[in-house]
């Protein structure tokens, strides 16, 4: 299959303006996301989807590929459906700008679950929720599947909801989805919807219009830690100080 990797990184942030430049142990944040998504064994062609021309230069000095994108997209997937718009390629990944510690075999595992489920339309990952604080947290996405790995919800609620405690394992979403490149044009083009809007997750417009999501638990250790305020590249900083210099 031919997976573009589509990285998108907006420079303008309410939070946490210019954070794709941030330095982070020596070099900008996108340049790590950047390094993590060429380690993945599956991705064909990676390339920045930005906004801004420093972000650009700043990936074309560490021998990337940008491309510049309208300033007016509500969403990354949309900035990453317009590059991928111009490409020939069977899936697109989109890997966040702002997860530095993302493990590159999430990647390949999200390539390998719509080469292996032909009916899915896109593909993201899941991992067990170890702590009630962390269920409890509406910061934090749960999903629900079925018996055949796709989704049948996903939401900031608590997910099953724990009648019987113990009865089942509660499952927070990672944030990298993999979607059919035709899919991912039909989707963009189709309007918010009501649940989508209600939990603002925009996953549920695929389900909501039928579409199907295959999940699957990851096999990799994921810190679960993106970068959303300077507070939150220190404690990124720390993880990478303390990781093996072969990691």
């Amino acid at each position: 299959m031919r997976a573009l990797v589509v990285i998108p990184a907006r420079y303008g942030s309410t939070r946490f303006e210019g954070k794709p430049l941030a330095v982070l142990a020596g070099k900008p944040m996108i340049i790590h996301v950047l390094e993590r998504a060429r380690a993945a064994k599956s991705a064909t062609q990676i390339i920045v989807a930005t906004d801004d021309e420093r972000i650009q230069r700043a990936v074309a000095a560490h021998g990337g590929e940008a491309r510049i994108t309208a300033k007016t997209h509500p969403t990354g997937t949309d900035r990453v459906a317009e590059v991928a718009r111009g490409i020939e390629c069977d899936v697109v990944v989109n890997v966040q700008g702002d997860e530095p510690l993302l493990e590159p075999g999430m990647i390949d595992e999200v390539i390998g679950l719509l080469r292996d489920d032909p009916q899915a339309d896109m593909a993201t990952l899941m991992m067990p929720i170890t702590t009630d604080a962390e269920f409890q947290n509406p910061n934090v996405v749960k999903v629900v599947t079925d018996q055949n790995g796709r989704a049948l919800y996903f939401s900031r609620a608590q997910i099953p909801y724990p009648r019987v405690r113990g009865a089942t394992t509660p499952q927070v979403h990672i944030g990298i989805y993999a979607y059919r490149r035709e899919f991912l044009l039909q989707f963009t083009r189709l309007a918010p919807t009501r649940l989508e809007q209600t939990e603002s997750l925009e996953q549920l417009r695929a389900l909501e219009h039928g579409h199907r999501i295959r999940v699957s638990q990851t096999r990799f250790p994921y810190a679960g830690v993106s970068v959303d305020t300077p507070a939150d590249l220190e404690v990124v900083a720390t993880i990478l100080a303390k990781a093996p210099k072969n990691a």
